[in-house]
């Protein structure tokens, strides 16, 4: 797995995100099946990495889901306004 930086996120979609995180999901699940076998993993710090890379994506779908809702907020005044 690649590391991903922030300008990677932001040129993703929503959908794309969606789906990088549960493939990293189920990766990370694969990691915790092996430790909690008793094998050590391929490489200890990669279970790290995914935590971090899983946490950021979760906050850029949150603002942007934030972003998004504070859009429609604004709309709605205008559109009383023209009402009146």
């Amino acid at each position: 797995m690649a590391i991903l930086t922030k300008n990677d996120f932001r040129q993703m979609s929503e959908t794309q995100l969606g789906e990088k995180l549960t493939d990293l999901r189920k990766e990370l699940m694969k990691m915790n099946t092996q430790i909690s076998a008793g094998t050590t993993p391929e490489s200890p710090g990669k279970v790290k990495e995914v935590k971090k890379v899983i946490a950021r994506i979760i906050t850029v779908l949150s603002l942007r889901k934030k972003t998004s809702k504070e859009k429609k907020v604004e709309k709605k005044p205008e559109e009383e306004k023209k009402k009146q």
